[in-house]
């Protein structure tokens, strides 16, 4: 093994000085708040830490780490602007893991492709290697900047008054705390002092603190994993005279085996359609099969899509494998098949979204409904991907893949989920009379506005859903800056002023 010894930068001081600094304003923005304004304001300041202190190890930009870029700081600006639970507890999932991906992208030493599995793997390098191999070197940059690497007896004063300082720090916190609760008198004087000083108590000054410096410790490793990091180059055995010498394993499918797949699972394909065509479609028509609901329709069409996920979507992908080894004519018979399955795939695809649209339209609009058409809709644009890829054996379907799952979830956040929602039971319930009251006020406040103009030209229709919204809000706690949201904002401003219109 050659191993490449980590060097800590000069910068490394200021570095650990900055990753406290911005643990800090992480614990102010986000201790005992939800994520709002908050989360958009600690990105760009993660991405301008990150990105200075690292900006030797930054490679070439392209397009796409723009477009990823501007998806994370998109997507990082929801929890300002929009309030659907839903999207909310994904994007704490999904954005710190996108996070990670890209830093691990821009500054990897690896250099791995953004559309490869090796990503992944020098992400997790970073994050549960290379990132707290450098936990000692906290104190290893402390230790030495007030040694040798410093010859200047001014500075080595400065240093010691400012470590002085930032031990001092936390425990006139405490301190002050403890005081200001066992005097009132002293108390009065502190509340003279912004509110953030009358509000701490012993347990939150502590636990500010320790998420303080516990944060600050990972995001300096962190970082230091990035620029100083601990290389490992696997040596290549050369095999000696006579040793049978082994070859890369390559994955890849037999082009006959594959025809042969193809051409039975496209028999049945071809025979499904031809003899159910006639009710595929008809139920716009209200031409359903004989003994067959609504609910039965639409069940059939979800399980068809699971057939086009699970096993074309599936073969098409193996069978593109076929292709590279497919000699001139065989290679012409795979692609046809292919083609057939492609077609096959989307009919049955369409089936199953007609379906749902006919079962939504008897039994309303829910999110679960909204989300399997919008992942019909997704398949369907692989689909077609695939299809461009059967014939132009050079285009990158991976990066494909990759991009447009990345700016198909940004856009599904941005589309309006839950008032789409509200305006189709609206539509449906001024051509039915039918509609679900308590449903539509638990949506997310981007739609009370909506509902209250539904509520007012329908005899306030939604009185009572919409008070009761009213008096379970009053009871939460007021936002705060950090947790700071327009549609939610924009959303009890508007229900007060109706709740106050009906008095």
């Amino acid at each position: 093994m050659n191993e490449k010894v980590p060097v800590i930068p000069r910068s490394a001081l200021s570095a650990l000085a900055a990753a406290l600094l911005l643990a800090i304003v992480h614990q102010y923005l986000f201790y005992g708040h939800m994520p709002g304004v908050s989360y958009p304001v600690f990105v760009v300041l993660f991405y301008g830490f990150m990105l200075y202190y690292a900006k030797e190890q930054l490679r070439p930009l392209k397009w796409f780490d723009y477009v990823w870029l501007a998806a994370i700081f998109l997507l990082a600006i929801t929890f300002m602007l929009f309030s659907s639970w839903f999207f909310y507890g994904l994007n704490l999932l999904a954005l710190p893991v996108l996070i990670l991906l890209h830093m691990t992208y821009l500054l990897s030493y690896r250099r791995p492709s953004w559309s490869g599995i090796q990503l992944i793997g020098a992400a997790l390098e970073h994050f549960f290697a290379q990132g707290p191999r450098h936990w000692p070197t906290v104190f290893t940059t402390i230790r030495k900047s007030g040694g040798d690497g410093l010859k200047s007896e001014h500075k080595q004063v400065y240093l010691k008054v400012l470590a002085g300082l930032l031990l001092s720090c936390p425990l006139l916190l405490i301190v002050v705390s403890l005081l200001s609760s066992a005097d009132g008198v002293f108390n009065e004087l502190l509340n003279k002092f912004p509110d953030l000083l009358e509000r701490i108590s012993f347990g939150e000054g502590f636990g500010r603190t320790l998420w303080s410096v516990l944060l600050g410790i990972g995001l300096f490793s962190y970082l230091m994993g990035f620029i100083a990091y601990k290389r490992t180059e696997r040596q290549v055995i050369v095999p000696k005279e006579g040793e049978p010498q082994l070859e890369p394993f390559e994955f890849s499918v037999d082009p006959v085996i594959a025809t042969t797949v193809l051409t039975a699972v496209n028999a049945v394909y071809v025979l499904f359609v031809s003899v159910q065509f006639s009710y595929l479609f008809g139920a716009w028509e209200g031409a359903l099969p004989q003994g067959s609901t609504y609910a039965d329709y639409a069940r059939s069409g979800f399980f068809e899509l699971i057939m086009v996920t699970s096993i074309n979507f599936g073969l098409l992908l193996l069978s593109l494998l076929a292709l590279p080894r497919a000699k001139a004519r065989l290679l012409s018979v795979i692609r046809i098949l292919l083609y057939i399955l492609v077609l096959c795939s989307v009919v049955m695809l369409y089936s199953a979204f007609s379906r749902l649209t006919l079962y939504e339209e008897a039994y309303g609009y829910t999110e679960i409904r909204f989300l399997v058409h919008a992942f019909m809709i997704f398949l369907g644009l692989l689909l077609i991907l695939a299809a461009v890829r059967i014939t132009k054996t050079d285009f990158p379907l991976i990066k494909w893949y990759v991009a447009l799952g990345l700016l198909s979830y940004v856009f599904m956040n941005y589309i309006g989920m839950d008032r789409i929602i509200a305006s189709q039971n609206i539509a449906r319930y001024e051509a039915a009379g039918d509609i679900d009251k308590y449903y539509l006020t638990g949506l997310s406040w981007e739609t009370v506005p909506l509902l209250i103009s539904f509520s007012k030209e329908n005899d306030d229709l939604l009185k009572q859903e919409l008070s009761e919204k009213w008096t379970n809000q009053r009871g939460e706690a007021q936002q705060e800056w950090p947790s700071f949201n327009i549609s939610r904002h924009r959303g009890q401003q508007a229900l007060q002023d109706y709740i106050h219109s009906l008095k």
